[in-house]
């Protein structure tokens, strides 16, 4: 059996609420079928009953060590070329991946690409603190992991997850992969729907926004440190 063209990674704690929607998502889409490895990070609830043994699904469990050190493992399984990442609780259009193939596959010199995104809210939940109502009313381009797709050779420059972001592990990817020279586009479509819930990993990390400055000012330093020369 030859190589899947694309690996998705789907990392997860405790997601049985919407996981198996998640996984159909991906395994929906309509450029046929990418490699899925689902990564337990350490879930006491139902997750493992879900995935594991679902056909299609590549299932790991580990002890929880957190997101970004879920993805990091996620894509060393990868056997695909290009690399894509999944939320259990998000959704994705079936022509997200096929969309973004093929504007990877029409500029050769292109590194990654994202897609348009919306969020949205769960039925019965509140809105989480610092999200903003009218963030539910506007789509936007969508730097996150859950809408890109990005080459392996690319993703190899910029290197992992940084394990020791609690949250902003993305943040400061991202900003990794723009001090790198990485050339990016973004579809105009919104192929990514992001689920807002009373479980976000993110919400309501306000404390936590120290991480999110440490990433900008680890780019900072990044950029003043190439303008010394050093």
């Amino acid at each position: 059996m030859s190589a899947p063209r694309v690996s998705v990674v789907l990392a997860v704690r405790d997601g049985e609420r919407f996981l198996r929607e998640a996984i159909d998502g991906v395994l929906a889409q309509d450029v046929g079928c990418p490699e899925l490895i689902v990564v337990d990070d350490g879930s006491t609830d139902g997750t493992r009953r879900l995935a594991e043994g679902r056909r299609g699904v590549i299932y790991v469990r580990r002890r929880h060590a957190g997101i970004a050190a879920a993805r990091n493992h996620g894509v060393g399984l990868a056997a695909g070329d290009l690399i894509a990442f999944m939320s259990h609780d998000d959704l994705w259009e079936a022509r997200k991946l096929r969309l973004q193939i093929e504007r990877l596959d029409g500029d050769p010199g292109l590194d990654l690409v994202v897609t348009r995104m919306r969020y949205f809210l769960e039925p019965g939940c509140a809105v989480p603190p610092g999200f903003r109502r009218e963030w539910f009313e506007r789509e936007q381009e969508g730097w996150v992991p859950e809408t890109m797709l990005v080459r392996r050779t690319a993703f190899a420059r910029v290197g992992h997850f940084d394990p020791a972001y609690v949250v902003g592990e993305d943040t400061d990817w991202f900003a990794r992969a723009r001090d790198a020279g990485l050339r990016s586009a973004c579809l105009p479509e919104v192929l990514v729907l992001k689920r807002v819930h009373d479980r976000n990993a993110s919400a309501g990390a306000g404390p936590k926004s120290d991480l999110l400055l440490r990433a900008l000012k680890a780019s900072l330093d990044r950029k003043r440190n190439v303008g010394q020369g050093g």
